[in-house]
């Protein structure tokens, strides 16, 4: 007596190794990988790549280039990108590192209710960095990492060749 699986040319595939007893299923496991990353793909393409923008700011940034900069700040916002605006300190200004934090403060709280600060300003050698998000997007990510913990991604199925 042949088994119904070498039959039909398919493959005896392990769906729940836990249960008892195991169960099984007759399928063809080529096509279910096939069809299982043809979701995948159709997944990945609903989403949208976030992007980090820099701005670059200095110390003795006169009041038009600080607004133009903070315009563009706001419109990679809007576009719903992340933006790091970056402060780079040279030479004598190292002393005067409160006047670079202001100048990133001050972009803080004008661009405050579009974004939210990720990161606060801090140092990494001679630069110092925020880095700000849509607020709106802030939260829909609180959401899905918060949903991502409660269900765990499903395994995939062992597989048995019955040829």
């Amino acid at each position: 007596m042949r088994p119904k699986g070498r039959e039909q040319s398919l493959d005896l595939v392990e769906i729940s190794a836990t249960a008892v007893p195991p169960v099984c299923r007759i399928m063809d496991y080529g096509k279910f990988l096939y069809e299982q990353e043809k979701k995948e793909r159709a997944a990945k393409k609903n989403q949208k790549q976030i992007v980090l923008k820099e701005v670059k700011f200095s110390v003795n940034v006169d009041e038009h280039d600080y607004v133009t900069k903070r315009n563009h700040v706001l419109r990679f916002l809007s576009d719903g990108d992340k933006v790091k605006a970056s402060l780079r300190f040279r030479g004598r200004e190292m002393a005067h590192q409160n006047l670079g934090r202001k100048v990133l403060e001050r972009l803080v709280t004008e661009v405050g209710d579009k974004g939210i600060v990720e990161f606060r300003p801090r140092m990494e050698g001679n630069t110092v960095h925020v880095i700000l998000a849509l607020q709106n997007r802030c939260l829909a990510a609180q959401k899905s990492r918060t949903s991502r913990h409660s269900s765990p991604r499903p395994e995939r199925p062992k597989t048995v060749s019955c040829n």
